[in-house]
This record gives C-alpha cells, sequence and structure tokens, in this order.
C-alpha cells in the first residue's frame, strides 16, 4: 500500500469526508435489512459537524484521505456510547476498526473519565457482532434503532481493551 493508516481526532474540516465515507460504509448495512433509511444513511452534514465539535470523534486517515470512524459520547453515570463506526469497504478486514475502537475507548477514559461503553448493532450484522465480541464486548439486551431495525445491544466495562486486534 505504501503508507501505514494512522488513527487521530476528528478536527471540523474532516466533517465532510466522514459523512461521505459514513455514506459509503453502511450501504451493506442498508442492504442486509433492505432499509435504505438507516440512520447513517440520512444524517446531515451540519449533524456530522455538531458531532465532531461535542463529541469524541476519532478518524482513520490513508495520507489525507478519511478511511475510517467513528463517534463516542458521555452520560453523566459514565456510560460511554460508541457508535457510527466504518471503515472503507476497500480497507475493512484489516484491523482498522479495532484500532478505531481502541482509540476512541482510550479517549473517553482518559479525557471523559467513561467508566463503561456500550454499542449497539443491527440483529443480522454478524461481522460487526464479531468484531465488537471479540474486542471484548458482551450482548447485554436488545433494542430497536429509531429506522425500525432490531438491535443488539453490547457493553463492557473501561480499561478492558482486545487482546487481538
Amino acid at each position: 500500500m505504501g503508507m501505514s493508516v494512522t488513527i487521530s481526532a476528528a478536527t471540523e474540516q474532516d466533517a465532510e469526508q466522514i459523512l461521505k465515507l459514513q455514506y459509503l460504509s453502511f450501504q451493506s448495512e442498508a442492504a442486509l435489512y433492505g432499509n435504505y433509511r438507516i440512520d447513517p444513511l440520512v444524517q446531515s452534514l451540519d449533524s456530522v459537524r455538531e458531532e465532531v465539535a461535542r463529541d469524541c470523534v476519532v478518524v482513520a486517515r490513508l495520507g489525507e484521505e478519511v478511511v475510517g470512524s467513528v463517534r463516542g459520547s458521555l452520560a453523566e453515570d459514565g456510560t460511554a456510547f460508541i457508535g457510527k463506526l466504518c471503515v472503507h469497504p476497500r480497507l475493512q478486514g484489516h484491523g482498522i476498526g479495532a484500532r478505531l475502537l481502541r482509540a476512541v475507548e482510550a479517549a473517553l477514559t482518559e479525557k471523559h473519565g467513561a467508566t463503561r461503553f456500550r454499542l449497539h448493532t443491527g440483529h443480522r450484522s454478524e461481522g460487526n457482532l464479531r468484531l465488537y465480541r471479540r474486542v471484548g464486548y458482551e450482548t447485554v439486551g436488545t433494542d430497536q434503532g429509531s429506522d425500525g431495525v432490531p438491535m443488539i445491544v453490547l457493553e463492557k466495562p473501561a480499561g478492558t481493551y482486545a487482546k487481538t486486534a
């Protein structure tokens, strides 16, 4: 490939690339559920900009290109909510998703005092479920997304890091 993927905090200038990447990356999820109105596909650029300014947003870069991203926010009880993890389809399966998760978990713990992490994924999203379980998340329940997709809710305590990427 010639270049290494680097992980860093997102900046305001990354918002448009994050939105485009998110739209591209979540197409397979939309197809899996036959629902092209899932939240990541209908989010506005202004909303992404607000998240970058307010939340803990981490990106993976290959040169200047954003090829992965994830968001995290903290609730008052110390629970960090992690969402919209995405990696460019051509780079999936190379450990970038696990690196992004570790980076956002570390930032949420060190900078914001997170005590546990919670995330969710669609009930048919076996690849996502494998990744989350491999890095220490356990199923704690189910929910339904605002887009109607049945979700699996997973959690792990802060400080529990992946043994493998």
